[in-house]
């Protein structure tokens, strides 16, 4: 059995991780996605600016229907259309993140990356948020 640490390190092993510097500096291509897989009363807390939020709970069921998701796309073919673009996944503090970086891969995406530490580090360099 492992432990859910370890379980988040195997993960760690099997994805792309970025730093929130990487992340911000992302921001200047539309063609990236931000899901906050957060629930929905964490996100209300404060969250990034043109992020969409889906919690870790429904993100693999629910990932090619989410409207917020579809605007980024050219087509609404949604899923080999969201398999072109740059998928972002953030947390509270990178651990769900990795685990459904590692999920989104299994299903066929090839450009998802979990952001590293999350919200937390996200708001200790006092990165902007919408509160």
């Amino acid at each position: 059995m492992k432990t859910s640490t370890q379980l988040i390190d195997d993960a760690k092993s099997k994805i792309n991780e970025v730093s929130i510097e990487d992340l911000k500096l992302k921001f200047s291509n539309p063609h990236i996605i931000l899901i906050d897989i957060r629930e929905p009363d964490e996100y209300q807390t404060g969250y990034i600016d043109h992020s969409v939020n889906m919690p870790r709970g429904v993100l693999e069921m629910r990932i090619h229907q989410h409207p917020a998701v579809l605007q980024h796309c050219d087509t609404l073919v949604a899923l080999d259309a969201l398999a072109e673009h740059e998928i972002y996944l953030i947390c509270r503090s990178g651990g769900r993140s990795a685990l459904a970086a590692v999920s989104l891969q299994n299903m066929g995406f090839p450009k998802v990356f979990s952001v590293a530490g999350g919200m937390q580090a996200w708001q200790d360099a006092n990165f902007p948020m919408v509160q």
